[in-house]
């Protein structure tokens, strides 16, 4: 689920990146028979939940997934800004698409999380249909401010940081 990787397409030094499998719904689907870019948004939002929320019962996570999911946890993980480069449609497949995860930013209480959606690793030519950068903020469930990311988090998210991504249209 994680490896070391240096991509041409944003820059990123080499460091590790969570590889997260996520499956298309034919709902995600237009009418011009290609995922909606709204529903890019969930595709990457399943990606993120993945990638931080603790698993359940009998169910397997990355080691990024330090947060319990729930208003009862305590800790709210708000997004504050997000952007998406679409870089190329992408079709109906049986197979998963993978995103590809990583910090940009770990800041005081936000952090930046960037992602390249690519078509299935299995296939001969890669496809990377969209770019993404996406800053959460850490929110106190309890009074509705920002909380600052506990040492835990950070010393979990810190191996998969690298570089943000440069947009090539801005």
């Amino acid at each position: 689920m994680t490896d070391s990787v240096a991509s041409a397409s944003t820059g990123t030094v080499p460091g590790r990146r969570l590889h997260l499998p996520i499956h298309l719904r034919w709902g995600d689907l237009d009418a011009f028979n290609h995922v909606n870019n709204t529903s890019m948004l969930k595709l990457l939002e399943e990606a993120r939940v993945r990638a931080f929320w603790k698993a359940g019962p009998g169910e397997d996570a990355p080691e990024t997934a330090v947060l319990n999911s729930g208003i009862e946890a305590g800790t709210l993980t708000l997004i504050a800004r997000q952007e998406i480069e679409y870089l190329a449609p992408v079709p109906y497949q049986r197979r998963p698409l993978e995103v590809q995860m990583w910090f940009g930013k770990l800041g005081g209480s936000s952090l930046e999380v960037c992602y390249e959606v690519f078509n299935d690793p299995e296939h001969d030519e890669r496809i990377l249909y969209a770019r993404s950068t996406a800053v959460i903020v850490l929110v106190s469930a309890e009074s509705g401010r920002p909380m600052r990311i506990s040492p835990e988090m950070r010393e979990v998210w810190a191996p998969y940081l690298g570089d943000p991504i440069t947009y090539a249209h801005r």
